[in-house]
């Protein structure tokens, strides 16, 4: 007996994508929905199936392994911990107003590590297991304390063979001492740049001379380090977006080919902004056309640059090993392979968790590193931390592709419950992978350029996206 395990969703051009639970997907007409529906399939359509590996004949063993492992990989695997997110410091020089993290003025006191929780840092470092670490340095400002974090890359060198550093940083407040700890070839920079300068004045420095200093560093680290040391992210307002061309010259300019754009988060001192109504389907459609746009973009220019997270969908799609990215794992298990500290000490599973903390909202931490994680609250996150038996995504086409976020439905809704279809995850990805899946069957030649760059490709081939009348 054939099993063909089949979800559909209508595409804007009328056809149907359908997708098999294992990720396997191809596109075709509502006349083969109709026959799949009605159990009529022709000897054309069981052949397409069966030679594209989207079902398998219960009578005989090897097509069944054979689907069950392509499943299996699309799963994501908890592994040890080696990254570690540490807010050494929560207090920042700039007081944005999207701040999602609700950090405190530079002035304030007993907002950084003690030396007690400087030692635990360390100890629990001490304790991991494997050749290598990647930690990610996050405040507040963190290069205020480049003490701390001088102490902690000294003790990973020595500890680990093989350790990566990544500071994020605002650039405003760089001396001798935090450009020499930048300098360093194991560590990178993430930083923030919203667009053109007015944007990136209006909404984050306030004032034309913290600009020009943001600048100038800014400037001064392209032209210090090689392309690809230096990451940004732009912070979208939908109530006021910038002129995405403009952003788009402004990140060429200094080199940098990846955007990350991201909305506004639902937390910290961000939470108070108004932005409006239908806040999600005005974001769904900016990200749509920003695509668009890059597209073309990269086709007049020959300059290939990406969005980020569309770049990490679209290999989600087509890939069994893309689930760097948290969001969209599946199972997306927390304090596996990494966990964040606070300035406190305390352990949380992700840092949207500490933020929600931070406001009061609820208390996610996980311990502390003075008594270790509590497994026993770390459990009772990971029972929701998939989506293989949610009611509505076993009825989703994009379930094989997605992921869940417990942490943003608890800050939006207080409840990890709501109907999939209601959260603001489910309507962004929804959309995302919508975007996903047009761009890959638009058979036109900017899109195949942008999607050999984006995948790492030589070329784009169509038959990566196949079809079945």
């Amino acid at each position: 007996m054939n099993v063909w395990p089949l979800k559909f969703r209508d595409m804007p051009d009328g056809s149907v994508l359908f997708c098999d639970d294992a990720g396997g997907f191809f596109k075709s007409s509502h006349g083969f929905l109709d026959r799949y529906a009605a159990g009529s399939l022709t000897t054309v359509d069981e052949s397409f199936l069966r030679e594209g590996n989207h079902g398998f004949d219960r009578e005989f063993d090897l097509p069944w392994t054979s689907f069950a492992y392509r499943w299996a990989r699309r799963q994501a695997r908890p592994t040890r911990m080696n990254y570690v997110i540490l807010v050494p410091t929560l207090r920042c020089n700039l007081a944005c107003g999207y701040c999602q993290v609700s950090r405190v003025a530079e002035t304030a006191r007993g907002f950084d590590w003690s030396v007690e929780t400087l030692d635990g840092v360390l100890s629990f470092l001490g304790r991991l297991d494997g050749p290598d670490v990647k930690i990610e340095f996050q405040g507040g400002e963190p290069l205020l304390r480049v003490d701390l974090l001088e102490a902690v890359r000294d003790f990973c060198r020595g500890k680990f063979p093989q350790s990566q550093f990544v500071v994020c940083t605002n650039l405003q407040a760089l001396d001798e001492r935090a450009w020499a700890f930048l300098d360093a070839d194991d560590t990178s920079i993430s930083t923030s740049l919203d667009g053109d300068r007015a944007t990136h004045e209006r909404q984050r420095t306030h004032g034309s001379a913290v600009t020009d200093v943001f600048l100038r560093n800014l400037e001064a680290a392209v032209s210090r380090y090689s392309e690809g040391k230096i990451s940004a992210l732009p912070t979208v307002d939908v109530s006021n977006p910038p002129d995405f061309n403009a952003l788009l010259d402004n990140y060429e300019r200094y080199r940098i080919r990846s955007v990350y754009l991201r909305p506004m988060n639902h937390q910290g001192f961000a939470r108070k902004i108004q932005q409006g109504d239908n806040v999600l389907a005005r974001w769904n459609r900016l990200h749509s056309e920003f695509i668009d746009l890059l597209i073309a973009r990269n086709h007049r220019t020959g300059r290939f640059m990406e969005e980020y997270y569309f770049s990490q969908c679209l290999k989600r799609v087509l890939r069994f090993d893309a689930d760097n990215h948290v969001d969209i794992r599946n199972p997306n298990f927390f304090a596996s392979d990494y966990v964040v500290i606070d300035h406190d000490g305390r352990f949380y599973p992700t840092d949207e968790a500490r933020m929600l903390s931070r406001i009061g909202r609820i208390d996610l931490s996980i311990g502390d590193v003075g008594t270790g994680i509590d497994r026993a609250k770390v459990d009772l996150l990971n029972s929701a931390a998939f989506n293989h038996f949610d009611p509505d995504c076993i009825h989703c086409a994009f379930q094989p592709f997605c992921g869940t976020d417990v942490i943003d439905d608890i800050s939006r809704y207080g409840r990890i419950d709501v109907p999939r279809p209601d959260t603001w995850f489910c309507g962004r990805h929804l959309s995302l992978f919508d975007k996903v899946f047009e761009v890959l069957y638009r058979n036109d030649e900017p899109a195949r350029a942008s999607l050999a760059a984006w995948l790492g490709l030589g070329r784009w081939d169509d038959s990566m996206a196949p079809r079945h009348q």
